[in-house]
């Protein structure tokens, strides 16, 4: 899955507030997923506008969402005992590592101090 890439939640609501595109965030040969987290960060925001919280709707179908798995939680629990670092960030970071993801977000301090040769990309700033 070398290229393909992993998006926080702050992705998806720059999406559906149309600050950025699906074509900032990926290119036709990559593929895109979301954590089980993001999912449920993404579809619990309480958004004041009805057609982001539909474009969250309609993107949350179509993005393939990775599952919580033993390794993705042995990799959150080896962090964790290493890291303070907030359990859903930690969750999506090895959701990153154990699928070979980049991780796309706006805030890349939410992730550092985490290695693990996860590639942590900010389109607003490539």
């Amino acid at each position: 899955m070398s290229g393909n890439k992993i998006l926080d939640t702050n992705i998806l609501i720059y999406l559906s507030k149309q600050t950025l595109s699906l074509k900032d965030v990926i290119s036709p040969d990559e593929l895109a997923f979301i954590s089980i987290i993001t999912y449920m960060e993404a579809m619990g925001y309480p958004f004041k506008d009805k057609n982001e919280e539909a474009l969250i709707h309609d993107l949350c179908k179509t993005i393939p969402i990775i599952n919580l798995t033993d390794d993705i939680v042995e990799e959150v629990l080896r962090i964790r005992k290493k890291k303070k670092i907030k359990l859903p960030d930690v969750i999506i970071f090895a959701s990153a590592k154990v699928n070979a993801l980049s991780l796309v977000t706006v805030n890349k301090r939410d992730f550092k101090g985490l290695n693990g040769n996860v590639k942590v990309i900010n389109p607003l700033k490539a």
